[in-house]
């Protein structure tokens, strides 16, 4: 299974730790950026703990804020500057018009003013008419300020970047962009693909994959370009070849590099979500005109929201905000005027019509009871209009009864388990690992049995397995439930109504649930070996603690085991792999290694990347982070849990003398640590005292065999303790 692309909030914080990372000189302010809070969309978090005294939480005052980004510009520092909600940014408008963007000319000579000011809009969440607007019209025009605009198929840090060497700048982020994902190597789907042309701020040129010339052209910001790519695929639907034009900065416009493209079609359409009036897609229509006018087969429609307030309610939000049915009945009306021949004038904004009586009317008719119940995705909350199928709970064809739990599905916050609304056989139409939409059809529960399935009811009860659905190469069972809880702590054991007989029960918490099937699948399926060898550790320690002074992080003996472990991938790289089939192993070219974490909340696996490349600093900052996610509830993605090719079981508390750990399919093997321990030796015919760590190794029998396990484990701890393998250990 392909990797998700990570969600564009988490790419958005990649990119501010990136910057970071690059400029000393970089600052961050805004309302509640700082740790633990991380801003009101998460896109800041870690930064103040990594970086303190770089980003600051600011009292309430927009206009404040704006002001000291201006000072510290001024005063040669570079700022990234968040305002909450963008519909505040009219609180900051006259520091902007009357101080940001005139201090670039205004003191003789040209001065930088690296600040961006970074604003979340739109709407579509049920935020209300003071948290919904997009206000990128109101800022158009002002001399030296850039507009760019966050997009699926823009790099976050190449945007970031541009706009703090082009500085000043605003860049807005619609809101439901945060939960989606980017469209990473070109590919939007089996039927689109794109390019980007120029720099990172350049145009984002969505095409058919089979190079069909458009019949229509549609040019958008990016916070409305899933919108258009759905309408794209309606449009598909009745015969009609559309392309997408998303810019990356949208002042000052570049037209020039995409005018070849806007030259072929029947139609040219700009969509966009502010109201209508004064708008960006109407200086983009002017500018068509001026360059291509004798070559226009029609006039530029330009597609806006309705006049109106924006409500909270979502069907009302639905018909104010500009929509997909909006955008391909506007370009469908128009071609076939075009089409017919008929006079073709520059007529009104098409607009959505704000009427809530317009609700569409359900006559009854008279049908025959279904055979089978189809299990639509339930509205989780206001935020997300697609999930995350993260596992199925029932096995494709077994017989499933109302109320049992079906299938986990991950939103931006946390997973959901979702029950089965009625009784039958399971039919799945959506894989584990695949995103749906609200609304979308993704089983069916069939009062008959398929007839596949029969021979395998007998003996089976209808039992639920949680794992079913994935395949190698996606995450391990382990990886998948815990993540059930990350947004949330485990709930505690709930005591059950007693019997006659007065015992006490209680009823299992899903972590627990969620780890007892992996246990269960690890002991049926896999059949494991285990060995154990016992590694002096004193000189390790000594420059561990050497090196934790230096660097500053909590460096210790679950880091340097995570390293010997990555260490040892270029002579036993199929320890490191999976099962095929029964005579095939993938071996990964990348070691990424899982460590266990359990901070009493549930058990987590959340998996450090490329850990032979990297630093023992670098992996100790993942696990602190992830420590404190674990502390915290879970606050972990999807992509932090998933893609692990070993896993280390970490186990230090003092009294512990070893664990015997399982294998998690689909990897080979799991490693586990002891805890520390002080013991009575003889060196050079002296008795002293020596600390010790043990390590075990379970193995998955059928591909690893005693003696490469052994040498694996010896392989792991000459890198602990062998004086030149330590020196490139801690390097």
């Amino acid at each position: 299974m392909t990797p998700l692309a990570p969600r564009l909030a988490e790419s958005l914080n990649g990119a501010l730790h990136r910057l970071f990372a690059e400029r000393p000189g970089l600052h961050l302010l805004g309302e509640d950026v700082a740790d633990p809070y991380g801003g009101a969309f998460k896109v800041t978090k870690g930064l103040s703990d990594r970086h303190p005294g770089r980003v600051l939480s600011t009292p309430i005052s927009e206009n404040g804020l704006a002001g000291v980004a201006a000072g510290l510009a001024l005063a040669g520092d570079e700022v990234v500057a968040e305002v909450m909600f963008g519909d505040f940014a009219a609180l900051v408008f006259d520091p902007v018009l009357n101080l940001i963007s005139k201090s670039v000319t205004m003191y003789g000579r040209r001065l930088p003013m690296p600040v961006v000011l970074r604003c979340p809009v739109g709407g579509r969440r049920g935020y209300g008419p003071t948290h919904s607007q997009s206000v990128q019209k109101h800022f158009i025009g002002m001399p030296n300020l850039a507009l760019y605009e966050l997009s699926p198929f823009h790099d976050p840090y190449g945007l970031l970047a541009h706009a703090l060497d082009h500085g000043p700048a605003l860049l807005f982020e619609d809101k439901v962009l945060y939960t989606r994902r980017a469209y990473p190597d070109g590919v939007v789907d089996e039927h689109f693909r794109h390019s980007l042309t120029g720099d990172a701020s350049g145009w984002a040129h969505v095409t058919p994959v089979d190079g069909a010339a458009p019949d229509v052209v549609l040019i958008c910001p990016g916070g409305v370009a899933h919108r258009a790519l759905a309408a794209a695929h309606l449009l598909r639907d009745r015969g009609v070849t559309t392309h997408l034009l998303v810019p990356g900065r949208l002042y000052p416009v570049d037209i020039e590099p995409v005018l070849p493209v806007l030259e072929r079609p029947a139609l040219v359409a700009v969509a966009e979500e502010s109201t209508a009036g004064g708008t960006w897609g109407s200086d983009i229509a002017a500018l068509v005109y001026e360059r291509l006018w004798p070559r226009l087969r029609a006039p530029v429609l330009r597609l806006s929201s309705a006049d109106s307030i924006i409500p909270a309610a979502r069907h009302l939000e639905d018909r104010v905000l500009l929509g997909e049915r909006h955008i391909a009945e506007a370009v469908a009306e128009r071609l076939g005027t075009i089409a017919t021949g008929a006079a073709v004038v520059a007529g009104p904004v098409a607009t959505p019509v704000a009427d809530p009586a317009a609700e569409p009317v359900n006559e009854p008719v008279d049908v025959a009871p279904p055979l089978a119940v189809p299990f639509v995705v339930p509205k989780l909350n206001n935020n997300d209009t697609h999930y995350l199928v993260t596992c199925w709970l029932a096995e494709d064809g077994a017989r499933v009864e109302a109320g049992a739990p079906l299938v986990e599905l991950e939103t931006s916050k946390a997973v959901e388990e979702i029950e089965a609304p009625a009784a039958g056989y399971l039919r799945i139409s959506a894989d584990a690992g695949t995103e749906v939409e609200v609304g979308a059809v993704i089983a069916e529960l069939h009062e008959l049995a398929p007839p596949a399935h029969a021979a395998a009811r007998s003996g089976a009860g209808g039992e639920a397995a949680t794992t079913a659905g994935r395949g190698a190469g996606s995450a391990a069972p382990e990886q998948a439930s815990p993540a059930a809880e990350a947004s949330q702590p485990a709930t505690s054991p709930q005591p059950a109504q007693s019997s006659p007989a007065d015992r006490r029960t209680y009823v299992l918490d899903r972590v627990q649930r969620g780890t007892a099937a992996v246990v269960t699948r690890a002991h049926k399926e896999v059949p494991a070996a285990f060995t154990a060898v016992e590694v002096g550790v004193d000189a390790l320690l000594a420059r561990l603690r050497l090196l934790s002074e230096e660097s500053g992080a909590e460096i210790g003996v679950p880091e340097a085991v995570v390293k010997a472990v990555a260490a040892a991938h270029d002579r036993f790289g199929h320890l490191f792999g999976s099962l095929v089939d029964d005579r095939t192993v993938a071996v990964p070219e990348t070691p990424h290694v899982a460590v266990t974490i359990d901070a009493g909340r549930g058990l987590y696996t959340p998996v450090i990347r490329d850990c032979a490349r990297r630093s023992i600093t670098d992996i100790a900052d993942d696990l602190m982070d992830f420590r404190m996610k674990a502390w915290r509830g879970g606050d972990f993605t999807t992509s932090e849990l998933d893609g692990g090719t070993i896993t280390i079981s970490i186990n230090t508390e003092a009294d512990v003398v070893f664990v015997q750990p399982i294998v998690m399919w689909p990897q080979l093997c799991m490693l586990s640590v002891g805890g520390l321990r002080r013991q009575l030796a003889l060196h050079d015919g002296v008795l002293a005292t020596t600390t010790v760590v043990v390590l075990g190794l379970a193995y998955d029998h059928r591909v690893v065999n005693g003696a490469e396990a052994v040498a694996f484990l010896r392989a792991v701890a000459d890198n602990l303790r062998e004086p030149d393998r330590l020196d490139q250990l801690v390097a």
